[in-house]
Protein backbone atom coordinates (compact mmCIF):
# COMPACT_ATOMS: atom_id res chain seq x y z
CA UNK A 1 0.00 0.00 0.00
CA UNK A 2 0.74 3.78 -0.67
CA UNK A 3 0.88 5.79 2.21
CA UNK A 4 2.02 9.54 2.90
CA UNK A 5 3.49 10.54 6.29
CA UNK A 6 3.54 14.16 6.76
CA UNK A 7 5.59 15.15 9.82
CA UNK A 8 8.11 18.07 10.40
CA UNK A 9 10.04 16.39 13.27
CA UNK A 10 13.24 14.72 11.67
CA UNK A 11 13.52 11.87 14.01
CA UNK A 12 9.82 10.96 14.26
CA UNK A 13 9.70 11.49 10.75
CA UNK A 14 12.15 8.75 9.86
CA UNK A 15 10.87 6.08 12.69
CA UNK A 16 7.41 6.63 11.11
CA UNK A 17 9.01 5.94 7.66
CA UNK A 18 11.30 3.38 8.67
CA UNK A 19 8.01 1.21 10.64
CA UNK A 20 5.80 1.99 7.68
CA UNK A 21 8.60 0.74 5.64
CA UNK A 22 9.66 -2.63 7.39
CA UNK A 23 6.01 -3.76 7.21
CA UNK A 24 6.45 -3.10 3.32
CA UNK A 25 4.36 -0.11 2.32
CA UNK A 26 5.06 2.58 -0.27
CA UNK A 27 5.87 5.75 1.95
CA UNK A 28 6.42 9.16 0.94
CA UNK A 29 7.57 11.61 3.35
CA UNK A 30 6.53 15.61 3.32
CA UNK A 31 7.36 17.81 6.06
CA UNK A 32 5.17 21.05 5.62
CA UNK A 33 1.79 21.43 4.98
CA UNK A 34 1.96 22.99 1.20
CA UNK A 35 4.26 20.01 0.40
CA UNK A 36 1.74 17.43 1.80
CA UNK A 37 -0.90 19.40 -0.40
CA UNK A 38 1.30 19.13 -3.51
CA UNK A 39 1.64 15.63 -3.45
CA UNK A 40 -1.90 14.83 -2.93
CA UNK A 41 -2.72 16.80 -5.96
CA UNK A 42 -0.38 14.52 -8.18
CA UNK A 43 -0.95 11.06 -5.99
CA UNK A 44 -3.08 8.71 -4.78
CA UNK A 45 -2.79 7.63 -1.54
CA UNK A 46 -4.04 4.23 0.55
CA UNK A 47 -3.41 6.35 3.94
CA UNK A 48 -2.39 9.59 5.24
CA UNK A 49 -0.68 9.92 8.65
CA UNK A 50 -0.75 13.53 9.43
CA UNK A 51 1.09 15.68 11.92
CA UNK A 52 -1.07 18.52 13.35
CA UNK A 53 1.69 21.68 14.09
CA UNK A 54 3.36 21.71 10.28
CA UNK A 55 5.23 24.71 9.24
CA UNK A 56 3.13 26.48 6.51
CA UNK A 57 -0.52 25.09 6.75
CA UNK A 58 -1.55 22.84 9.79
CA UNK A 59 -2.91 19.66 10.09
CA UNK A 60 -6.56 20.52 10.52
CA UNK A 61 -6.20 22.58 7.17
CA UNK A 62 -4.71 20.24 5.14
CA UNK A 63 -7.00 17.24 6.45
CA UNK A 64 -10.11 19.95 5.49
CA UNK A 65 -8.69 20.70 2.29
CA UNK A 66 -8.11 16.78 0.88
CA UNK A 67 -12.03 15.91 2.12
CA UNK A 68 -12.95 19.41 0.55
CA UNK A 69 -11.24 18.08 -2.48
CA UNK A 70 -13.14 14.52 -1.91
CA UNK A 71 -10.05 12.98 -1.34
CA UNK A 72 -11.35 10.08 0.42
CA UNK A 73 -8.06 8.13 1.21
CA UNK A 74 -8.44 7.35 5.72
CA UNK A 75 -6.49 9.86 7.60
CA UNK A 76 -4.56 9.00 11.06
CA UNK A 77 -3.86 12.03 12.61
CA UNK A 78 -0.79 12.59 15.32
CA UNK A 79 -1.08 15.48 17.87
CA UNK A 80 1.31 16.29 20.82
CA UNK A 81 -2.12 17.50 22.60
CA UNK A 82 -4.25 15.41 24.52
CA UNK A 83 -6.71 18.08 25.10
CA UNK A 84 -10.24 16.61 23.99
CA UNK A 85 -11.08 19.71 21.92
CA UNK A 86 -7.95 18.62 19.80
CA UNK A 87 -9.18 15.17 19.23
CA UNK A 88 -12.91 16.10 18.57
CA UNK A 89 -11.76 18.85 16.38
CA UNK A 90 -9.88 15.93 13.92
CA UNK A 91 -12.40 13.69 14.03
CA UNK A 92 -15.09 15.90 13.04
CA UNK A 93 -12.53 18.00 10.56
CA UNK A 94 -13.07 14.15 8.94
CA UNK A 95 -9.89 12.31 10.13
CA UNK A 96 -10.05 8.46 10.84
CA UNK A 97 -8.69 8.51 13.94
CA UNK A 98 -5.81 10.05 16.18
CA UNK A 99 -2.87 8.89 18.03
CA UNK A 100 -1.39 11.35 21.00
CA UNK A 101 2.29 11.77 20.74
CA UNK A 102 4.74 9.98 22.15
CA UNK A 103 3.08 6.70 21.47
CA UNK A 104 4.27 3.04 20.91
CA UNK A 105 5.50 2.34 17.01
CA UNK A 106 3.60 -0.94 18.03
CA UNK A 107 0.29 1.07 18.60
CA UNK A 108 0.92 2.97 15.47
CA UNK A 109 1.24 0.16 13.27
CA UNK A 110 -2.22 -1.70 14.34
CA UNK A 111 -3.76 1.44 13.61
CA UNK A 112 -2.59 1.30 10.52
CA UNK A 113 -3.33 -1.97 9.58
CA UNK A 114 -7.10 -1.14 11.10
CA UNK A 115 -7.43 1.44 8.57
CA UNK A 116 -6.01 -0.24 5.75
CA UNK A 117 -8.03 -2.81 5.99
CA UNK A 118 -11.18 -0.70 5.88
CA UNK A 119 -11.48 0.27 2.37
CA UNK A 120 -13.10 -2.68 0.42
CA UNK A 121 -9.87 -5.29 1.90
CA UNK A 122 -10.15 -8.10 4.43
CA UNK A 123 -11.66 -7.20 7.63
CA UNK A 124 -10.02 -9.55 9.57
CA UNK A 125 -5.96 -9.75 10.22
CA UNK A 126 -5.36 -13.11 8.83
CA UNK A 127 -6.55 -12.93 4.94
CA UNK A 128 -7.17 -16.18 3.25
CA UNK A 129 -7.04 -17.76 -0.60
CA UNK A 130 -7.06 -21.32 -1.19
CA UNK A 131 -4.55 -22.80 1.21
CA UNK A 132 -2.61 -19.56 1.86
CA UNK A 133 -2.76 -17.82 4.56
CA UNK A 134 -1.11 -14.24 5.32
CA UNK A 135 -1.04 -12.87 8.75
CA UNK A 136 -0.97 -9.10 8.52
CA UNK A 137 -0.28 -8.46 11.84
CA UNK A 138 3.08 -10.79 11.81
CA UNK A 139 3.65 -10.06 8.40
CA UNK A 140 4.37 -14.10 7.91
CA UNK A 141 2.82 -16.23 5.17
CA UNK A 142 2.10 -20.01 4.95
CA UNK A 143 0.66 -22.62 2.28
CA UNK A 144 -0.84 -25.41 3.72
CA UNK A 145 0.32 -25.17 7.25
CA UNK A 146 3.93 -24.80 6.10
CA UNK A 147 5.54 -21.51 6.58
CA UNK A 148 7.21 -19.53 3.72
CA UNK A 149 10.04 -17.13 3.61
CA UNK A 150 9.39 -14.68 1.62
CA UNK A 151 10.87 -10.59 1.81
CA UNK A 152 9.28 -7.76 2.56
CA UNK A 153 7.88 -6.68 -0.74
CA UNK A 154 7.03 -9.75 -1.69
CA UNK A 155 4.25 -10.00 1.27
CA UNK A 156 3.46 -6.25 0.21
CA UNK A 157 2.46 -7.06 -3.27
CA UNK A 158 0.59 -10.65 -1.94
CA UNK A 159 -1.01 -8.67 0.72
CA UNK A 160 -2.49 -6.14 -2.53
CA UNK A 161 -3.96 -9.11 -4.15
CA UNK A 162 -5.23 -11.32 -2.16
CA UNK A 163 -7.06 -8.67 -0.04
CA UNK A 164 -9.06 -8.14 -2.99
CA UNK A 165 -9.30 -11.65 -4.50
CA UNK A 166 -10.36 -11.96 -8.66
CA UNK A 167 -9.95 -8.03 -8.66
CA UNK A 168 -7.34 -7.06 -11.95
CA UNK A 169 -4.36 -4.57 -10.95
CA UNK A 170 -2.46 -3.08 -13.54
CA UNK A 171 1.28 -2.82 -13.44
CA UNK A 172 1.11 0.73 -12.90
CA UNK A 173 -1.47 0.22 -9.88
CA UNK A 174 0.68 -2.27 -8.42
CA UNK A 175 4.14 -0.31 -9.04
CA UNK A 176 2.25 2.46 -7.40
CA UNK A 177 1.54 0.73 -4.29
CA UNK A 178 5.05 -1.03 -3.94
CA UNK A 179 7.33 2.34 -4.71
CA UNK A 180 7.69 5.41 -3.04
CA UNK A 181 8.74 8.78 -4.84
CA UNK A 182 11.89 8.04 -4.14
CA UNK A 183 12.59 4.62 -5.73
CA UNK A 184 13.07 3.91 -9.38
CA UNK A 185 11.99 0.55 -9.96
CA UNK A 186 12.62 -1.14 -13.48
CA UNK A 187 9.97 -1.73 -16.05
CA UNK A 188 10.06 -5.40 -15.23
CA UNK A 189 9.84 -5.26 -11.77
CA UNK A 190 6.19 -6.31 -10.85
CA UNK A 191 7.04 -9.09 -13.96
CA UNK A 192 10.06 -10.50 -11.11
CA UNK A 193 8.11 -10.20 -8.03
CA UNK A 194 5.13 -11.75 -9.17
CA UNK A 195 7.42 -14.70 -10.54
CA UNK A 196 8.96 -14.85 -7.22
CA UNK A 197 6.08 -15.19 -5.68
CA UNK A 198 4.67 -17.89 -7.90
CA UNK A 199 8.04 -19.98 -7.13
CA UNK A 200 7.95 -19.35 -3.42
CA UNK A 201 3.91 -20.35 -3.18
CA UNK A 202 4.10 -23.61 -5.37
CA UNK A 203 2.72 -26.15 -4.74
CA UNK A 204 -0.71 -24.05 -3.53
CA UNK A 205 -4.36 -23.86 -4.45
CA UNK A 206 -3.81 -20.13 -5.21
CA UNK A 207 -2.47 -18.71 -8.06
CA UNK A 208 -1.81 -15.64 -9.37
CA UNK A 209 -2.67 -14.96 -12.89
CA UNK A 210 -1.46 -12.98 -15.96
CA UNK A 211 -4.07 -11.19 -17.89
CA UNK A 212 -2.45 -10.50 -20.83
CA UNK A 213 -2.58 -6.57 -21.52
CA UNK A 214 -4.45 -6.16 -18.16
CA UNK A 215 -2.57 -7.52 -15.22
CA UNK A 216 -3.13 -9.56 -12.50
CA UNK A 217 -5.52 -11.30 -10.07
CA UNK A 218 -5.12 -13.68 -7.24
CA UNK A 219 -7.74 -16.71 -6.85
CA UNK A 220 -8.56 -20.21 -6.27
CA UNK A 221 -7.04 -22.96 -8.45
CA UNK A 222 -10.79 -23.84 -9.04
CA UNK A 223 -11.77 -20.38 -10.48
CA UNK A 224 -12.39 -20.94 -13.65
Amino acid sequence: MRILVVEDTVDVGEAIVASLDRLGHAVDWQRTGPDAEAALRVQSYDLVVLDVMLPGKDGFAVLEGLRAAGIAAPVLVLTARSEIDDRVTALDRGADDYLVKPFDFRELEARVRALLRRPGGSALPRVELGDVVLDQVSRSVSVGGRTVSLTRREIALLDILMSRPQKVFTKAELLDQLFGFDQDPGENAVELYVARLRRKLQPARMEIRTLRGLGYQAVTTDTP
